[in-house]
């Protein structure tokens, strides 16, 4: 049924069901790329299952999921159903040089090398990627003359040097950032004829030498990679450094600098996961960070709500063009969908939405969320007078909106609820808390294109023009309770409200609106299916060491009542029996004091009780004990 028995992980942790010979998300042996396995109904040799040993093997070579950590052979029990696997090694090869890469992770940070041989000819080549807007590649120094490469601005790189005729700087500007953190090629030549300089495919920059003066390079200092004296250093990644055809040797420097890594694996490789919701991994040399802009989530990693209480009558509306913009900026700015700046705003339409939010109220009817268009087109989230949930649609085409109500639960009932939409085209996923989703689809005359939308509303509606008779019932007195982090496509329109963001602009908000993450839903697991859980027993095939009636949660339900009856009975008959025994001995108590004799005369409180002391002299007769009861 598509689902595959037999799998390998890779260096992500994934599973992986493509074989050698085959390549990613193929999920075939090399046979099935070739055509020529056992039995042409399968794509793989071992699926042929015969009675005969039939082989699969390959190559591995995507590189981004290797090495292999783990291989999992399914189908294997029945009857002659066997299984053999090996594992090969991992084979490298290519230009190692071409990865010798070191990161500059504080900008003081730098490597030093001994110094650069090129008193006639020069020629450097590397590789960077970074965040920074500026940095000093390498320098190296004489008395006078110098040789230095460094990131001037975000889009400007710069080669400068001295010979002895004053000092000559070769710039190239590139139209986008080259502070994107991707990888960028440096080329810069010197020699007695001409410099030069080029980054990437941009065109080569080219300055003539003067025809008299000096020609030789003269340099004394070290070569220092990733900083200068007394300037900016460079806060990043270089790798591939060659000068004049020599590769220097940045890891293996870097294993003994301070401040400096040896390799560029990305902080994100490693630890992007945690950038939770949608939250994008940003690399920092020092760590990395979340973006959490395109999110309805705030925090470090993206999993913090944001979220407000709505008082009764308050309402919150996020125009999806802010006011004194032109059409034609909206268009283009917008997030909502559409990527062609040409059309119009009444022309702007969607064909999918996604919907995500969290609420709690103990109140009906109430509009939680309505999205409003500049025609009759609508879509709404509303609580019925039941407390049930109802999600509504009108995207024109059909006489009446097109509901779904959720009639199995309360949802007014004060507790945190999560609603997620996604509608694409007709087709409708609905996911209510951590139930399954539902999938439900539009009417066939109904149209599938949400013209013009116009504004976004929580708690309220409040808009002109012609509205839904049902919605305009359920709008007073309004919503009272919480909403928490929604979005409706990439807009969070209470993040938006609540964090000054270039989207502020498009909320207006009537009365006050209270931070709260009153609504945000507590953090439960949903439980494994029965086909996924490694623990889980087939109730037809498990033998349990106990053979009498199971009962389905575990429990035998007549043992605990039992349990329960005699707990009772015990304590009821220790507390009979304490108040018993301190009715009968309440004058038993006798008080006796047995005076230290001769404490008169004795030198010190000490002495009178060592004269006193059982130990020294009688034993106090029982009948003069104190008793305590």
């Amino acid at each position: 049924e598509g689902n595959p028995y037999t799998w390998w992980v890779g260096k992500a942790n994934e599973k992986h069901y493509y074989w050698g010979g085959s390549g990613p998300g193929i999920q075939k042996c090399a046979c099935g790329i070739e055509r020529n396995c056992t039995d042409p109904k399968y794509y793989c040799n071992c699926d042929a299952d015969y009675k005969q040993w039939r082989k699969d093997s390959g190559m591995l070579s995507y590189k981004e999921h290797l090495p292999v950590s783990q291989v999992v052979v399914g189908d294997l029990d029945r009857p002659g159903s066997e299984a053999k696997v090996s594992v090969g090694p991992v084979r490298c090869q290519g230009d190692r040089n071409y990865w010798n890469a070191a990161s500059f992770v504080t900008s003081s940070s730098y490597l030093h090398f001994s110094t650069f041989q090129g008193e006639t000819s020069a020629d450097i080549s590397f590789y960077f990627k970074t965040s920074a807007s500026d940095g000093v590649f390498l320098e190296n120094l004489g008395n006078t003359d110098f040789i230095k490469l460094e990131l001037k601005s975000a889009t400007e790189v710069s080669f400068s040097f001295d010979v002895g005729n004053g000092p000559v700087e070769i710039v190239v500007r590139s139209p986008n950032p080259l502070n994107d953190d991707q990888w960028h090629r440096v080329n810069a030549e010197r020699n007695v004829k001409q410099a030069s300089l080029q980054v990437d495919q941009l065109p080569l920059e080219v300055r003539k030498a003067p025809t008299e003066g000096h020609t030789r390079l003269e340099l004394y200092s070290q070569l220092y990679v990733g900083a200068a004296g007394g300037q900016r250093g460079f806060l990043g990644c270089i790798r591939s450094l060659r000068m004049n055809g020599v590769t220097l040797d940045l890891e293996e420097r870097a294993k003994v600098t301070p401040g400096v890594k040896p390799g560029c694996s990305g902080h994100c490789t490693s630890y992007g996961m945690y950038c939770a919701n949608g939250g994008k991994c940003v690399e920092k040399y020092n760590g990395y960070s979340c973006d959490c802009s395109k999110t309805a989530y705030d925090g470090p990693f993206c999993i913090k709500d944001v979220g407000a209480f709505f008082e009764e009558g308050m309402w919150l509306r996020y125009n999806f063009h802010s006011p004194g913009t032109s059409v034609k900026d909206l268009v283009s700015r917008t997030i909502l969908s559409s990527a062609d700046p040409e059309i119009t705003a009444p022309d702007l339409s969607l064909s999918k939405e996604e919907l995500s939010f969290s609420f709690s109220t103990t109140k009906s009817p109430c509009v939680l969320l309505y999205v409003s268009s500049y025609t009759p087109d609508f879509m709404a989230v509303l609580v019925n007078p039941t407390g049930n949930l109802q999600i509504r649609y009108n995207l024109g085409g059909t006489k009446e909106p097109y509901n779904i109500d959720i009639d199995h639960r309360n949802m007014a009932n004060g507790q945190p609820h999560t609603v997620n939409v996604t509608r694409n085209g007709r087709d409708i996923v609905l996911q209510l808390d951590h139930y399954p989703p539902t999938s439900y689809s539009l009417p066939a005359t109904s149209d599938t294109q949400f013209n013009s939308p116009k504004a976004l509303f929580l708690g309220k509606v409040i808009e002109i023009g012609k509205i839904d008779q049902d919605i305009y019932k359920y709008n007073t007195p309004g919503f009272t309770g919480c909403l928490s982090r929604v979005q409706f496509n990439q807009i969070a329109p209470l993040k938006a409200a609540l964090r000054p963001t270039n989207a502020s602009s498009h909320v207006h908000i009537q009365g006050e609106l209270v931070e709260s993450n009153c609504g945000a839903s507590p953090l439960t697991i949903p439980p494994m299916s029965a086909a996924t859980d490694p623990w889980h027993l087939d109730s037809a095939s498990a033998d349990f060491p106990y053979n009498g009636q199971a009962i389905g949660d575990g429990v035998n339900r007549n043992s605990a009542i039992i349990g329960g009856v005699i707990a009772v009975v015990i304590f009821t008959i220790l507390c009979t029996l304490v108040f018993l025994i301190r009715y009968m001995f309440r004058h038993k108590g006798t008080y006796h004091t047995n005076e230290a004799k001769g404490a008169e005369s004795a030198e010190s409180a000490d002495a009178a009780i060592m004269n006193n002391d059982p130990n020294f002299t009688e034993t106090i007769d029982e009948s003069k004990k104190e008793w305590l009861i």
